[in-house]
C-alpha cells in the first residue's frame, strides 16, 4: 500500500504512454535530419536574413508534423520532396546571380579581428571572397551576411564535387600547393610546421612589393607634387629626409633549422624580410640568401669571405627605412627554401619558421641597437602558437628539460646597429619607405640624385607631364630584381672609380655624370641582349649562364674601352626596340600617396 501511495503521490499526475513512440521517434529524427542538411546546404549562398526566415518556415513544418497522425506521414514525405525540389532551384538562381568571382573558402584556424573593419571567424567557418586583394587581404562574407577583410593564409577552398563550378587557374594552383604540404607532411618529408612561404606569394603576386616599386618617388596626397623628394636650391641636390626608422641590420646566422627529407632538393636557403605591422606588410620584400657547411647541415650563416666584390644577394648587412606611425611597426623574418621534389620535379617555396621584432616598446621607444636571439615559430605569422617542429617541443614538465629543449630550438641571431653621422646622411636620401643590401647604397643615392635633377631642376615646369629621355631612369628599377647584374654595375663603377683624381671625387656633378657613362657601357647593353637568358630564382644552371654572360661581356668592355664596340658587333643580338627603354614616366611609375 505505502508503495502505491508514493507512486500515485509521485507520477499519478504523469500523462498517458504514447503509443508507438519508437515509431515516432524515429520519424522526427529523420525529419530534423533532413532539415539539418538542407541549412547547411542554404548556409553559404544565402543571406542570415534568408537563414533565419527558412529556419522559421521549416521550424513551423517540423510542429505541423508533430500534430498529424502516422497515417498522414506519406503525404507530408511527398509534400517535403516537392518543397526539396523547389528550394533546389531557388538555390540555382540565386548562384546564378552571384559574380563569378565569388568562391567559398573554409577557415583553418580562429582569426580575430585587430583592427576596424576586420571580419572575425572560427576555425572550420565557410566564408564567401567576394575580392581578392593583392597584399593578402581578401574582402569575405559570412553565413550571417557580415563583411570584412580576412587574412588568405587562414583559408582553405572548400572541397567541391564534379558538377558544381570548376575552380579557376590560380585556386587550382594553390590547392596543389597545400595538397603538396599536406603529402610532405604525412611522408614526414618535412616538419609539422613548414608552411607555403607567405613572402614568397606575395611577391609572385606582382610587383606591389618589389624593391623597383618603392623605388619610385612618392605623389602628394592632390598627386601634384612629391612627397619624398624636394629640391634644395642652396645646395644644388634633393633635400634629405629623415624617417621615423633608419637603421642598419646585420644578419648573422640560423641554427638549428630542420632538414627536409631525402625526397626534396634544395635549390635556395635564405630569408625574407620585411616591415609590418601585425596584419599588413608596409614595405618590399627584401631576400638575402644564405650558405652553409656540409658538416653543419642546420646552421645557415651570411656575407661569407669571397674574392673580389661580395654578391649582394649574400650581403647579410641591409639598410632599413620606414615613416610608417604604427606603434607595432616591426621586422618580419621569414626563414625559407627553395626546393624540387626529386620524384616528380615539382618546385615550391617552403617557410621553415618566422619571428616578429618589434622596433618600438609600449611607451613607444626604439628598442636599444644590440644582437637579437630570436626564437623561430612555426606556421604563417597569423598564427599563433605554431612549433617549427614538434618533436622538439619547448613545453616540459622540468626547468631542466626546457633548458635543454631550447638549446635545439630553431633561431635566427640578428644585429641591430647605431648609425654614425656619415651614414645616416647617405640613408636620408634614398626613399622614406624601402629595404635593400648596404654594398649597392651609394648606386642607389645616384638613382636618386639623379631623379632629382631630370624631375625637379630640368623640366620646363611643374606642370609638364611629356614623357623624359633617360635611359638610367627607365631602367634602372629593374636592377633591384636582377641582384647579378646589380653586381655587374657595382663592379664596373669601382673600376672606374679607382681611376679617379681625388679631386674628381669630391666633385658630386662630375661624379654623377660619370656614373650615367658607367650605366650606359655596363648594364644598359645588357638589359636587352639576346644572350642574357631571363632571371629565374634559384635555378643554378640559369643563374650560371647570365653569370658568364655578363663576365664576358665586362671584359670586352673593359678591351675596348666601352660598349660600342658589343653594340655594333654582328655577333651581338638585341631585342626589338621598345620606347620603354629610353623613355621615363614619372606619372606611371611613381607612387600615389597612401596606398
Amino acid at each position: 500500500n505505502k508503495r502505491r501511495d508514493i507512486f500515485q503521490r509521485y507520477c499519478g499526475d504523469e500523462p498517458a504512454p504514447v503509443g508507438n513512440y519508437n515509431q515516432r521517434k524515429e520519424d522526427e529524427e529523420n525529419i530534423l535530419e533532413k532539415l539539418t542538411k538542407q541549412l547547411q546546404e542554404l548556409a553559404s549562398t544565402i543571406s542570415g536574413e534568408n537563414i533565419t526566415q527558412y529556419v522559421k518556415e521549416e521550424e513551423g513544418d517540423s510542429e505541423e508534423s508533430e500534430e498529424e497522425e502516422d497515417d498522414d506521414e506519406d503525404n507530408e514525405d511527398e509534400e517535403s520532396v516537392e518543397d526539396d525540389e523547389e528550394t533546389e532551384e531557388e538555390e540555382e538562381d540565386d548562384s546564378s546571380d552571384e559574380q563569378p568571382s565569388n568562391k567559398e573558402y573554409i577557415a583553418v584556424g580562429d582569426f580575430a579581428a585587430q583592427l576596424r573593419g576586420d571580419l572575425a571567424f572560427k576555425k572550420d567557418e565557410i566564408l564567401l571572397i567576394l575580392e581578392k586583394k593583392p597584399d593578402g587581404w581578401w574582402i569575405a562574407k559570412n553565413i550571417h551576411g557580415n563583411k570584412g577583410l580576412v587574412p588568405k593564409t587562414y583559408l582553405e577552398p572548400c572541397v567541391k564535387k564534379e558538377d558544381d563550378q570548376e575552380y579557376s587557374e590560380e585556386e587550382s594552383e594553390e590547392d596543389v600547393e597545400i595538397n603538396t604540404i599536406d603529402v610532405l607532411t604525412s611522408m614526414g618529408a618535412i616538419p609539422a610546421g613548414f608552411r607555403p612561404s607567405m613572402l614568397f606569394q606575395l611577391l609572385e603576386e606582382g610587383n606591389q612589393f618589389q624593391a623597383s616599386c618603392f623605388l619610385q618617388p612618392e605623389l602628394t596626397p592632390s598627386q601634384l607634387a612629391f612627397k619624398d623628394m624636394i629640391w634644395d636650391p642652396e645646395k644644388g641636390t634633393i633635400k634629405p629626409r629623415p624617417s621615423r626608422v633608419s637603421l642598419i641590420l646585420t644578419l648573422w646566422s640560423c641554427k638549428m633549422i630542420p632538414l627536409p627529407g631525402v625526397s626534396l632538393q634544395i635549390l635556395s636557403r635564405h630569408i625574407r624580410l620585411c616591415l609590418f605591422d601585425g596584419s599588413k606588410v608596409l614595405s618590399n620584400i627584401h631576400t638575402v640568401r644564405a650558405t652553409w657547411q656540409p658538416k653543419k647541415p642546420k646552421t645557415w650563416t651570411f656575407s661569407p669571405r669571397v674574392t673580389g666584390i661580395l654578391p649582394c644577394l649574400l650581403d647579410g648587412d641591409c639598410f632599413i627605412r620606414s615613416n610608417s606611425s604604427s606603434p607595432d611597426l616591426g621586422i618580419l623574418f621569414e626563414v625559407g627554401i627553395s626546393y624540387v621534389r626529386n620524384s616528380t620535379g615539382e618546385k615550391g617555396e617552403l617557410s621553415c619558421g618566422w619571428d616578429f621584432l618589434k622596433l618600438f616598446d609600449a611607451n613607444g621607444i626604439p628598442i636599444p641597437p644590440k644582437t637579437y636571439e630570436l626564437y623561430l615559430n612555426g606556421g604563417t605569422p597569423y598564427e599563433k602558437g605554431i612549433e617549427v617542429d614538434p618533436s622538439v617541443s619547448r613545453r616540459g614538465i622540468s626547468v631542466f628539460h626546457q633548458m635543454m629543449t631550447m638549446r635545439r630550438q630553431p633561431q635566427l641571431l640578428v644585429k641591430l646597429r647605431s648609425l654614425n653621422r656619415r651614414s645616416r646622411s647617405i640613408l636620408s636620401l634614398l626613399p622614406e619607405t624601402l629595404i635593400g643590401n648596404m654594398c649597392y647604397i651609394h648606386l642607389l643615392v645616384f638613382y636618386r640624385e639623379i631623379l632629382g635633377d631630370v624631375l625637379l631642376k630640368d623640366r620646363k615646369s611643374m606642370q609638364n607631364a611629356d614623357l623624359i629621355s633617360s635611359p638610367v631612369l627607365a631602367t634602372f628599377p629593374k636592377l633591384m630584381e636582377q641582384p647579378d647584374l646589380m653586381d655587374a654595375l657595382r663592379t664596373a663603377w669601382a673600376e672606374k672609380e679607382s681611376t679617379l683624381k681625388r679631386s674628381e671625387k669630391r666633385d658630386r656633378e662630375f661624379l654623377k655624370s660619370m656614373f650615367i657613362v658607367v650605366y650606359h657601357d655596363c648594364v644598359y647593353p645588357l638589359l636587352h641582349s639576346t644572350l642574357l637568358p631571363p632571371f629565374r630564382w634559384a635555378e643554378e644552371e640559369t643563374e650560371a649562364t647570365r653569370w658568364k654572360v655578363i663576365n664576358d661581356f665586362l671584359k670586352q668592355n673593359q678591351e675596348n674601352s666601352g660598349a660600342l664596340h658589343a653594340l655594333l658587333s654582328p655577333e651581338g643580338v638585341h631585342e626589338p626596340f621598345d620606347i620603354s627603354e629610353q623613355a621615363y614616366d614619372f606619372l606611371g611609375e611613381a607612387r600615389k600617396s597612401g596606398k
